[in-house]
């Protein structure tokens, strides 16, 4: 297709955000609804559906959607119920889903999104809770759908938003927000492999200038932020080519084939009717007072915007910086405990940023499970800033270190790195270098100032590297000058 029968459309691009909870239970039911145990251990006769068996509401569910909706600028409702959407699934033996329908608990709400050379208002129409279904498994078994009711139950926020994202890059940098919130309220890990944050995407063109939406399609099965952003790309492509072909858009829901890296039709899209939504009957309405809502404003965290523009303003950091820091809330806080040991914010920067993330990259760590605490981190810089270590001997020691838990000093004292700062023992050194070197010092004293460099390399050397070159540095300079 020709880039210019592309730029005839623009994509519309709305995402809905499925966040698992990490409550201590399930939404209705007491057990715990933990990843990865043996199928069907973690259920009760109420995940089972079993007649007679009555919902009871996990307050938690509450407690977390409503921190969600403050986080993102959401109306509260006073008053919301739940509603059953009716299905019929293997993995669903009610045969309907706890959710929520016409009266979602947050509403009208929006983040802001940023991309490389613009930022992006994003609305958000509504998050509601809603319980999980159980699991399907396809490929255990050459004659039979296994079910695994383990999720059956698990505590969801559905995320949806406005249709305001035009572009895959958009829905990226969209889902990623909703990622680092959800992270930095502690109220799910955001991990998308393990399927605790699902995403769905809608996705229709229409001719640029056009007001009305095209035809949607649903996009499901995508288990990873890039394959977000390709399925999107693909789908957009794929519409922009049936059309241009002078076929028509069906409205359907799609599965991503991440092997193939396309989408297929799975169902045609079911609309809201299609559920014979009705109000739950065993559950009472959920209601808000003015007192809890402001109990849990009061205990949400400093989110990431608001921490990264205190970082460029309290600790004279650039964006990028900051931006990088304040991405995970556990790596913010640890370089504040750093820098509050240290009272040297820029020292504490440049050694979390090089060193530290450099090792969390390699070893694919999160900042939790780093064996370098704040603590001896901010004691290693403290040798460093009171020059009783140098910069070579700096790594060294970060690299001891990660292997065992002795602290900065003791492992600089251990493998005898430990600075020389004593004139009276490094003038005799100095001497000794100036003597051995006429020919470099006459060159020095003709106007050759660039080799005082040489002169420190060889004190250095002399030194074994213990010497503080700064002093080395000074030393040389009045005797040399002199």
């Amino acid at each position: 297709m020709s880039t210019i029968a592309h730029e005839k459309y623009e994509a519309v691009i709305g995402l809905e955000v499925h966040a698992q909870l990490l409550t201590e239970s399930k939404a209705f039911a007491a057990v715990k609804p933990e990843y990865g145990g043996a199928p069907n251990t973690q259920v009760t006769p109420l995940c089972l559906g079993h007649p007679g068996t009555l919902p009871v509401i996990n307050e938690n569910l509450v407690r977390y959607i409503i921190k969600m909706g403050l986080a993102t600028h959401c109306g509260i409702a006073e008053r919301s119920i739940f509603a059953r959407k009716n299905y019929f699934y293997p993995d669903l033996p009610k045969g309907y889903q706890i959710s929520q329908f016409d009266t979602p608990i947050c509403h009208d709400g929006y983040v802001d999104i940023e991309l490389d050379d613009y930022d992006k208002r994003i609305g958000i129409t509504r998050i509601h809770m809603e319980e999980d279904a159980g699991k399907s498994i396809h490929d255990q078994d050459p004659y039979n759908t296994l079910v695994d009711l383990n999720r059956a139950g698990t505590p969801l926020i559905e995320i949806v938003s406005e249709p305001d994202l035009r572009t895959p890059q958009e829905a990226y940098a969209y889902l990623s927000k909703i990622k680092q919130i959800v992270q930095y309220l502690e109220i799910c890990d955001g991990n998308m492999e393990e399927g605790s944050l699902r995403c769905d995407a809608n996705v229709s063109v229409r001719l640029r200038g056009q007001k009305e939406f095209g035809t949607r399609t649903e996009l499901k099965n995508m288990n990873s932020f890039r394959n977000v952003e390709r399925a999107i790309e693909y789908e957009i492509y794929r519409q922009i080519e049936l059309i241009e072909d002078g076929g028509t858009v069906v409205q359907q829901t799609r599965l991503w084939d991440t092997s193939k890296m396309e989408s297929r039709p799975m169902r045609s899209k079911e609309e809201a009717h299609d559920y014979r939504y009705f109000p739950e009957p065993d559950l009472p309405p959920v209601v808000v007072t003015d007192e809890m809502l402001e109990e849990i404003r009061e205990e949400l965290p400093e989110l990431a915007d608001v921490r990264r523009k205190r970082f460029i303003s309290e600790f004279k950091m650039s964006e990028d910086d900051a931006t990088t820091l304040t991405d995970s809330r556990y790596l913010a806080d640890y370089y504040e405990e750093v820098v509050e040991h240290t009272g040297n914010p820029k020292s504490a920067s440049n050694l979390v940023l090089s060193e530290v993330l450099r090792v969390l990259n390699e070893q694919s760590l999160d900042i939790r499970e780093f064996s370098i605490d704040a603590q001896r981190l901010s004691d290693l810089i403290r040798l460093k800033e009171e020059d009783k270590i140098n910069s070579s001997a700096m790594q060294t020691i970060f690299n001891e270190m990660l292997k065992n838990g002795t602290g900065a000093e003791d492992l600089a004292k251990e493998l005898n790195l430990i600075q020389v700062s004593d004139s009276g023992f490094l003038e005799p050194i100095v001497d000794e270098i100036i003597d051995q070197n006429p020919d470099e010092v006459k060159r020095y004293k003709d106007g050759k100032k660039q080799l005082l460099g040489f002169f420190v390399g060889q004190a250095m050397k002399a030194s074994r590297g213990k010497a503080n070159p700064q002093l080395v540095k000074d030393l040389i300079q009045k005797k040399l000058d002199n």
